[in-house]
Parts: C-alpha cells; sequence; structure tokens
C-alpha cells in the first residue's frame, strides 16, 4: 500500500476510572514490534481528542520516545463540509494550530 510497514493496534483508550490502565491495552506488542529489527520510522496515533485519548497519545509519546521513531498524530479540526457556526473553540483551536498556507 501507500504506507508500507507495520501496523499495530493498541486495543482501547487509557482510562483509569474504567479500569483501563497501559498493562490492558497493547503497548507492549508496539514496543516489540519497534524492536525486533522492524525498520520503523514512524508511529502515527490514531485516538480520540478525548481525554482517554489525549492521555493515550501522550503515554505512547513517551513510551516510544528513546526508540528514535518519529511519533505523530493525525490532524484535527474542522471537517470538510463542515459549517463553522457549529464548531466548538476547542475544534477551532486546533483547525488553527494545524494551519496551513494556501498554495
Amino acid at each position: 500500500g501507500q504506507y508500507p510497514g507495520l501496523y499495530h493496534v493498541l486495543g482501547g483508550s487509557l482510562s483509569p476510572l474504567d479500569g483501563v490502565g497501559p498493562e490492558e491495552l497493547n503497548f507492549r506488542g508496539l514496543l516489540g514490534r519497534l524492536g525486533n529489527g522492524a525498520e520503523a520510522r514512524e508511529v502515527i496515533v490514531a485516538t480520540d481528542a478525548s481525554g482517554e485519548g489525549e492521555a493515550t497519545a501522550t503515554y505512547l509519546h513517551d513510551l516510544v520516545a528513546d526508540t528514535g521513531v518519529r511519533v505523530t498524530r493525525l490532524a484535527r479540526g474542522l471537517p470538510v463540509g463542515g459549517h463553522l457556526e457549529y464548531a466548538d473553540g476547542v475544534t477551532i483551536a486546533e483547525a488553527f494550530a494545524a494551519r496551513r498556507e494556501i498554495n
């Protein structure tokens, strides 16, 4: 495909209040795949923009930081075809932070 290489699913997001900690998710499997001679250059985090998703993304970033593998996250913001008047402040702030030049 367009993005050859590793594909890994953690199996959820961190949610301590629901009893879901790092041990319940597949972080160990991901680290094992990154350390087994894999030539991974990037881990792309695709979690919800919820508190649990943010915590999971941050935890994953910290966990992978020492491997030298780049950690990125899918962009967030205003959806194509969405109406600005219905967007909340956080969504607008995310879209503003991820803005880019018009070519």
